[in-house]
């Protein structure tokens, strides 16, 4: 497996968010709309084994097939370009704004989030043969998910906020390791190992993914969840984006530029 040595594949990170800012808003749109998609497919992949087999982990362990799809493909997550795109700034790469990385983000979640829900749309046809029958077992156990991971957090206050947001951080934590990792090898092989583990620990460990929640809520809505949009904004989406920003910006991003581009001095001896 070729291997990049940390200094190059940072290089890299940075490189990619500068292209991602100054990519036409037409392509940014169309990459994050099939990425929101393909990753939506991956859940329903997901959650239809774990529910199979009756073991959650295998679900855990196949569903990185999507990610490692979606970056293969080039198209875009709100989760990685969170991650990337401030490097490009903070780096003061020409041209770059906070405008530009704000944008960014807004159209990445506009893609994202209807790619998302064109999945859920049609996974609910599945589910219930064209809305002419109760959901299948597999849809049924999508609605019980929005309801625990929205009213779940909503009966403890300000407690379940904070869990929500550490679960958001620790999510993009692991997701954002993945987008890095597959900069490390320059051999399809070498990219999908290395975006597979950290991928299967943050789906295993059932962190908050703010685009895989685009699918699994509004799903579950249609699927007869008993919550309501209110609570899937308040009680899930916004805390999960802003602990996914946080996360995957202090852990990686920053973590990673810090020591790798604007290292420290060399320590010099008398």
């Amino acid at each position: 497996m070729a291997y990049l040595a940390p200094s190059e594949f940072v290089t890299k990170m940075v490189d990619a968010g500068e292209s991602k800012i100054f990519m036409a808003t037409r392509d940014a749109l169309i990459r994050a709309y099939m990425a929101g998609a393909i990753l939506a497919l991956a859940a329903v992949f997901a959650v239809t084994v774990s529910v199979q087999t009756g073991y959650p982990i295998i679900g855990a362990i196949l569903f990185p097939v999507g990610f490692c799809m979606l970056y293969l493909l080039g198209f875009d997550l709100l989760t990685g370009v969170f991650v990337l795109t401030p490097l490009a700034l903070i780096d003061k790469r020409p041209g770059v704004t906070l405008g530009g990385v704000l944008k960014n983000w807004g159209i990445v979640f506009l893609g994202n989030f209807l790619g998302a829900v064109t999945v859920a749309v049609l996974m609910a046809i599945v589910f219930t043969n064209g809305f002419s029958t109760e959901p299948s077992k597999v849809g049924h156990a999508i609605g019980v998910i929005g309801e625990s991971r929205t009213l779940g957090y909503a009966q403890f206050g300000a407690a379940g906020m904070l869990t929500l947001f550490v679960r958001g951080m620790l999510c993009n934590w692991m997701v954002s390791t993945g987008v890095v990792g597959a900069m490390i090898s320059t051999t399809v092989g070498g990219k999908v190992i290395a975006m597979w583990m950290p991928i299967m620990l943050f789906f295993g460990m059932a962190f908050e993914h703010s685009v895989v929640n685009m699918f699994l809520f509004p799903s579950g809505l249609l699927m007869g969840g008993n919550f309501s949009l209110l609570d899937y904004l308040i009680w899930n989406e916004i805390p999960t984006v802003l602990g996914n920003l946080v996360g995957g910006l202090a852990f990686t991003g920053l973590t990673l530029y810090a020591t790798h581009i604007k290292t420290a001095p060399k320590r010099t001896f008398n």
